[in-house]
This record gives C-alpha cells, sequence and structure tokens, in this order.
C-alpha cells in the first residue's frame, strides 16, 4: 500500500529534486546519515520517515500508492527500495500506523490477529491463503510468490534473485577455543604473517580459560611473547581466535586427505568422493554453518582447489522432539530419560518409537504411551516369528521339511534354489516358482509383501518418511497374521502356503531391522543365517505388486455393513450390482428406496436410503 526507500539510495536525490516536499526530504536524510546501523536496524526504535510527494504504480493491480523515505529501510538489504506489505511485516505495520496509511489483508491471516471489525490488530507473517489478490486468490502463501513473480517476469517487470540476509562475519573471538590468528605484531615491522613453514598455530595449554576483559590466550606469556619473523625483533602474537565455523565450513574436505600433513586436503581426492551426497542438520544450520561452507566452498573452487561449486548435494533438516507442549529443556523439567525407557522397553522400542513419531522434518511430541504400543508391536513380530522358527518353516537350509523342497508334493522350491535370477541364497524372498499360479490368498499375502518393500525402499532410501515406513511393515505384519490363522488353518495348511509366509515374514525381518536392529539381528541369527547387517536389501518382486482385484467397504447410510471383493478394472454399475446381493447389505436395503449410490474406485461403496 506503500513504496518505501533507503535514505541513501542513489535515486533518492532526482525522486525529490524540484518537489515542495525536497527540503524536507534532505533534512531527513541528513538525519538518518547520523544514525548508527544498529540504531536503524532495531525493530523497537520508533519509525520514522518523510513523504517525497512522488507515487509509483504497483505493478500488479495497477493502483498508483505514495514513495516514503525512511531510515528502517537499508541500502544493502536488497534493492534499498521496497513494496511494503504492513498487513504482514511488523516494521511496516508500525510504519503504516504511524502514518496513518492503509493496511490491507492480503494473507488469511488468524482471528487473533485481527480487531473485532476485522482490521488488521498486528502484522502476521506465517502461512496463510492469499485473499484481496484478484486472480491469486485462494492459492497458498509459497505457492502465490512462485506465481505473481512468474507473471511479473512475464510482464517483463520483475526477476527472480536470491536475498542474503549474512552481511558481515565478525572472524575474530576472545576465547580459548578456536584457531589462533596466524598474525604476529611487531613495533617495527608491523603486522607480520605467520610464516607457512610455522603454521599451523597451536593453542597452548592454560589452566585458566574465564574471560577478564580480554582473550584467555593473553594472559599466556608463554604463547604470546615470541620473535617477528622478519627483523627477529620481539613481538607477540594475536591474543584472539578465530570463529570455530572457520574450521567446520571444511571439515568434510579434510575427511578425504585425513593422513595428508603436507596439504590441508588433496584436489584429487576431494573430487572423487565430493560433493556430499546427503547433509543431515537441524535447520539451525541453514544461516550460519551451512553458509559459511557453502561460501567457502565458492573461493575454494575460484582458486581452483575443489572442481564443484555446491558442498551437498541434498539437504535434509530434521525436527525437534517436545515433551508437554515444549522444547525439551533441564531447566523445565520437562526431559525424558532414555535409559530409563531402555531398561524397561529395550533400545529397539525407544529407537523405533523416534522414528514413528512423525515426519523426520517436523516437530514431534513424545507421547510415554506411545512407546508402550511400539513395544507391544515388537513383541507380537517377535512371537510370531519364534514360532515359525520352532516350526521350522523360516528356516532356509531345512526346505525340504517345509515340503518346498525341489521334491515337494506340491512343485514347491528349496529356499536355497534359484528361481528366475532373483532369489539369494539362504532366502526365501523371489522363491515363488516362476509359471506358477498362487491361490487368491497366496496372491493377496505376496502383493502385500512386495508393496511393503518398494514402500518401505522408498520411504526411507528417497524420503525420510520413516513414519510411514514403520506403519506399512505394521500392516505387512497383520496380513501375515491373518493369513496364517482362522479356522481353515490358513495358508499353513500347504507347502505352498508356508513358502509364501515364510518369504513375507522373511521380508518383514529385514525391512524391520534399520528401526530395530537388536531384535531383528537375533531373529535372523535363530534361523541360521549370517549376521543381517550382510544380507542384501529386500528388493520387490515384479510379479506380484498389483492385484487383479480389490476390497471394497459396502456402506448403508454411511455404516460399512459388508465388504466386497471384485476386479480392480470393474465398471461402477457392475460394482453396484455386486454389491446389493451381499448378505450384509441386502438386509439392510430390503423393502426400502436407494436414493443415491456412491462409488469411490478401489475403496468404497455408499448406499443412500430412505
Amino acid at each position: 500500500t506503500f513504496f518505501v526507500m533507503a535514505p541513501e539510495h542513489p535515486l533518492v536525490e532526482e525522486m525529490v529534486r524540484g518537489t515542495e516536499a525536497e527540503e524536507a526530504c534532505r533534512r531527513y536524510i541528513r538525519q538518518a546519515m547520523n544514525t548508527s546501523y544498529i540504531e536503524r536496524s532495531n525493530a523497537e526504535k520508533d519509525k520514522t520517515g518523510v513523504f517525497t510527494g512522488r507515487y509509483v504504480e504497483n505493478p500488479v493491480n495497477g493502483t498508483l500508492i505514495p514513495v516514503y523515505i525512511a531510515d528502517y529501510v537499508m541500502m544493502d538489504y536488497g534493492t534499498g527500495a521496497i513494496m511494503a506489505v504492513p498487513a504482514h511485516d511488523e516494521r511496516d505495520f508500525d510504519f503504516a500506523r504511524k502514518f496513518d496509511l492503509p493496511v490491507i489483508e492480503v494473507i488469511s491471516s488468524p482471528q487473533e490477529f485481527k480487531n473485532a471489525d476485522g482490521s488488521m490488530k498486528e502484522a502476521y507473517a506465517g502461512d496463510g491463503l492469499l485473499v484481496n489478490s484478484g486472480a491469486f486468490d485462494g492459492l497458498p502463501k509459497a505457492e502465490a510468490i512462485q506465481q505473481v513473480t512468474e507473471w511479473l517476469q512475464e510482464q517483463g517487470k520483475a526477476a527472480f534473485a536470491v536475498n542474503y540476509k549474512l552481511r558481515d562475519w565478525l572472524l575474530s573471538r576472545q576465547r580459548y577455543w578456536g584457531a589462533p590468528i596466524p598474525i604476529i605484531y611487531c613495533d617495527k615491522c608491523g603486522e607480520v604473517a605467520v610464516p607457512e613453514e610455522d603454521l599451523p598455530v597451536l593453542l597452548p595449554d592454560i589452566s585458566d580459560y574465564t574471560p577478564k576483559g580480554k582473550s584467555p590466550l593473553a594472559a599466556a606469556e608463554h604463547f604470546m611473547n615470541t620473535t617477528c619473523p622478519t627483523c627477529g625483533g620481539p613481538a607477540t602474537r594475536d591474543p584472539d581466535t578465530m570463529d570455530t565455523f572457520v574450521d567446520s565450513s571444511w571439515y568434510f574436505l579434510r575427511y578425504t586427505s585425513a593422513r595428508r600433513d603436507d596439504v590441508a586436503f588433496e584436489k584429487a581426492a576431494v573430487d572423487y568422493w565430493l560433493p556430499v551426497d546427503q547433509y543431515i542438520g537441524g535447520v539451525e544450520h541453514a544461516i550460519l554453518h551451512l553458509m559459511y561452507s557453502r561460501f567457502f566452498c565458492k573461493v575454494l573452487y575460484d582458486l581452483g582447489l575443489v572442481g564443484f561449486e555446491e558442498p551437498f548435494k541434498n539437504l535434509f533438516t530434521q525436527g525437534m522432539i517436545y515433551y508437554k507442549g515444549a522444547k525439551m529443556s533441564k531447566s523445565k523439567g520437562n526431559v525424558v530419560n532414555p535409559d530409563e525407557h531402555v531398561a524397561r522397553y529395550g533400545a529397539d522400542s525407544l529407537r523405533s518409537y523416534v522414528l514413528f513419531m512423525g515426519p523426520a522434518e517436523s516437530d514431534g511430541e513424545w507421547q510415554d504411551q506411545g512407546i508402550e504400543g511400539i513395544y507391544r508391536f515388537l513383541n507380537r513380530v517377535w512371537r510370531t516369528a519364534c514360532e515359525a522358527i520352532e516350526a521350522g518353516w523360516l528356516k532356509p537350509e531345512t526346505p525340504a521339511e517345509n515340503g518346498a523342497g525341489a521334491g515337494g508334493a506340491d512343485g514347491g522350491v528349496a529356499a536355497t534354489g534359484q528361481v528366475s535370477g532373483r532369489a539369494v541364497v539362504g532366502s526365501w524372498l523371489g522363491s515363488f516358482p516362476e509359471g506358477a499360479v498362487p491361490t487368491p490368498a497366496e496372491k493377496a499375502l505376496l502383493v502385500k509383501t512386495n508393496q511393503t518393500i518398494a514402500k518401505v525402499t522408498s520411504d526411507i532410501g528417497e524420503r525420510f518418511h520413516f513414519n510411514t515406513a514403520l506403519a506399512a511393515i505394521m500392516e505387512l505384519n497383520n496380513e501375515i497374521a491373518t493369513a496364517r490363522g482362522g479356522a481353515d488353518g490358513g495358508l499353513m495348511v500347504t507347502s505352498s502356503g508356508r513358502r509364501v509366509l515364510a518369504e513375507s515374514l522373511e521380508a518383514l525381518i529385514r525391512l524391520l531391522e534399520p528401526f530395530a536392529p537388536h531384535m531383528c539381528a537375533e531373529l535372523w541369527e535363530m534361523t541360521g543365517r549370517d549376521r543381517i547387517w550382510d544380507a542384501s536389501w529386500p528388493e520387490a518382486d515384479p510379479r506380484f505388486l498389483t492385484l487383479e482385484t480389490v476390497e471394497m467397504a459396502v456402506q448403508v447410510n454411511g455404516k460399512v455393513r459388508d465388504r466386497l471383493v471384485i476386479g480392480k478394472d470393474a465398471a461402477a454399475a457392475e460394482v453396484l450390482a455386486a454389491a446389493k446381493v451381499l448378505p450384509g447389505v441386502a438386509k439392510h436395503v430390503e423393502g426400502k428406496t436407494v436414493v443415491k449410490e456412491i462409488v469411490v474406485p478401489g475403496k468404497l461403496v455408499n448406499l443412500v436410503i430412505k
């Protein structure tokens, strides 16, 4: 709703020349130039400014808006000229209130940011949908920024640019821990760099690290007093140390040449191993460590010392775990002692629960009952696997006992055999005979198993969605329990069925190992196999990734009355006809009028009756 320029902006002179506001603007500019950068950037400072008498056109809606000069806009931030959005920027909001300028909401804001009449009580800088924005109404904030900028770019009125908030890096520290600054001060020669052959300058051993108005090193006379490399006269070292970010900005380069003591790193080794494939760190690293690392890397690239400009290919920032609604803190007393939970539930339960709490990139709330649920799940897996091991049908070295050997009654294959190049020696995975036709129950479990393998592989390896991966493993465990149970004995009554169960249970143990490594390693060895961490990761069998049929819930007036198994490509009319004759549905529909029929393909049928 208004436009603001920094007092030192190069166009200000031309902007105010010849206007009635020229003298007032010049006085304000002189006043602003006598104000320190720190004062001007203080968000609590009372906003000041002056109207230039000029107007500019809003490039999106074409309206004319007034141009002000204000010292809260800095020339070294962006372009030094901003389009003010007072409803969603605190500084713009304060300025608008001071000069009685319009405050128009353009991002839907929570009610607590508004007055009773709907006007803005304070600036809202969070996410929301666009309002009062014409064709862009309804777009989420992030998407709207992208689309508005693209539209302005197409109109030749704007372009994308990266704006860095980091202004300067004050390198020296008055602390002990850090790399000593390799400069020597000589009364005769001035500042002299430590000769390369004397590098690195190492920290001395001192007993008192506490600051006393100066660097702790300043009190270490045996370190401070030295000779000038140029004239040989008495001299002193720099008492300050470098910011520890200087070291952490390039440590990953050193990893590639850790045994070399003649160079920081070897270019050939660095270019072979780097850039880093995946960086994982807290969001607090984003504006300091990661920025410095990128700066270092770009400078080293310009110097020809590394063959890449960006040090990290991918960045993943994990969330934090909260307890009782707040970030864990000893002072608040809301901490969780992991030792207590390990003693009660085991390390695997604790590890699995932390990974199951939610998306790894989001914050999670610790719930004591949550780890109890994970503990019960792991115990169910343990019992199922132990029963299978004791019965002998999970051990790959005894396939004949399972009726799955080459001479099995139903033509099964040994788990140590090779089927179409897929089966792994000592594994049931991929061992279902090529060309054999599984029963519907076998096919359903094979498909569920291989879909789980595909999903867990993707969730862990590509998306870091550990919670959904573990949820998929839980679903597979439920399917295994259903398939091996029942009054008719389920898949346990045939050797072919037991082979499918063995394949599914083996896959489950292997997929669960990253979450519960101790339990899974124990189960793996109990089957007679070698160490689980040396085993190949399971691969989904493309033969069993989809079902020809789907199971759909059938509702009557929104309540599930029966379930329908039907071809996945069945037409809606066929689905409805089959659903209406199901026993659980027919008795509720009989004598009633169906007023609405809803079919969600592959999911559900809902019949609305009266």
